[in-house]
């Protein structure tokens, strides 16, 4: 078993050393790349700072002279990811390590994030107690918060990095005993609001022998699904919640960027898609919700989460974006629209019903989406179980016709 160790040797080549023992003490190898640019290595890597910035069509010198830090630090991390994601494929890397502050914990984890879920990834950092999502992004990147600086060795240090090895011997040399199952693997979309629908579907699938992954659609996990259907993880997609899009239109907070959509497409991976939430954009606490929306109506989810209700005008448009992100699918694609509500909130009664927005996003997919995609309308609810059913049913259709469904 080998663990690589990324860290900046010209900075913090003693703490990055004391991981190095505590590893080698628990019989794991080590492989120690150094990406610090400014000065020379404390001890001599196992692969230097200058094949890093090779790796990413640079070098060393050159980033001394001409880049400044930011630019630089983003090179390295690109040399860091290369490097790694060959010697995973080589097989001659289990897992990765990384310590220190903001600069090489954006260097180490864009490392990380480049592996497969499932690798192990541990990133002792400065920058763990606070945002920590352009740093984990959509991988299973586990951060543990230095406590103090990670400058020397003291006594707190030692027992925080040596956790942080332990952590890591304990992940690379035990056997997990878990089971993988080779069954055609259904990824699904769901919102708290959409969660009646969701569990009715998976229900159906699982019952007719498929393994379902769901996501719940908070930006990192649309970005999650849509990395592992270009991975190949994702066999079929049920897109039941795409509220992700309303986010990213409108400037909530739990947008998934505009790729969102893209992979199924892109792949030909068949899909069901719907309309899950689309009448909501989130924010954090209500005192946290840009003036520019004041007058607007609001739904208090929770003390961090409020909900923000979608306008005509931006029904419309996102009706215009997903017809159109739809439209460019090489696979079997179905669009499934529920007339009397896209979320619990949105249903008569409830606090987001509105049916002249609900009406604006409808006609606008109806105008935009090809000929050649399958529309289908039902006058009920999202979360009705019918509705769930037929959306299930649709995409097991499409996977037997394309050979993918268990046992076809």
């Amino acid at each position: 078993m080998s663990v690589v160790i990324v860290g900046t040797l010209d900075t913090k080549g003693e703490e990055i050393g004391f991981a190095r023992d505590v590893l080698q003490a628990q019989g794991v190898d080590t492989h120690v790349v150094d990406v610090g640019v400014m000065g020379e290595p404390e001890f001599e890597p196992d692969t230097g700072a200058n094949e890093v910035a090779e790796a990413a069509d640079s070098t060393l010198n050159q980033l001394r002279e001409d880049a400044d830090r930011g630019e630089a630090m983003e090179t390295m991390g690109e040399g860091a990811a290369t490097l790694v994601t060959r010697m995973h494929d080589d097989g001659t890397v289990n897992g990765v390590l990384g310590l220190g502050g903001s600069g090489n914990t954006s260097i180490a984890t864009t490392a990380m994030r480049a592996l497969p879920v499932g690798v192990p990834k541990v990133m002792v950092s400065t920058m763990a107690s606070g945002d920590t999502e352009p740093y984990v992004g959509a991988k299973d990147v586990m951060m543990l918060y230095s406590v103090a600086d990670i400058e020397g060795l003291n006594q707190l240090s030692r027992k925080v990095i040596a956790n942080a090895a332990l952590a890591m011997v304990g992940m690379v040399t035990n056997d997990s005993g878990v089971e993988i199952e080779e069954k055609p693997t259904i990824g699904v979309t769901m919102f708290g609001v959409t969660t009646p629908c969701v569990q009715t579907a998976r229900e159906y699938l699982e019952e007719r022998g498929y393994e379902t992954i769901v996501f719940h659609a908070t930006g990192t996990g649309g970005r999650a699904m849509e990395d592992l259907i270009r991975q190949g993880v994702i066999d079929g997609v049920l897109d039941v919640t795409t509220t992700e899009w309303a986010d990213e239109l409108v400037g909530g907070v739990l947008a998934a960027g505009p790729e969102r959509l893209d992979a199924a497409a892109e792949t030909g991976t068949p899909q069901v898609v719907s309309t899950g939430a689309l009448d909501m954009v989130n924010f954090g606490p209500r005192d946290s919700v840009p003036e520019e929306f004041e007058g607007r109506e609001f739904h208090i989810h929770n003390p961090q989460v409020t909900l923000m209700r979608t306008t005509p005008e931006e029904t419309a448009e996102l009706g215009e974006i997903i017809a159109e992100k739809l439209n460019t699918a090489r696979g079997p694609t179905a669009l499934f629209l529920p007339l009397e509500g896209v979320s619990m909130l949105d249903v008569e009664g409830e606090d987001f019903h509105d049916p002249e927005a609900d009406s604006a996003l409808f006609d606008a997919l109806r105008k935009h989406l090809d000929e050649s995609m399958e529309l289908i309308e039902r006058e009920t609810d999202i979360n009705d179980d019918a509705f769930a059913a037929a959306m299930a049913m649709k995409l097991d259709e499409y996977m037997r016709a394309a050979g993918e469904a268990p046992n076809s």
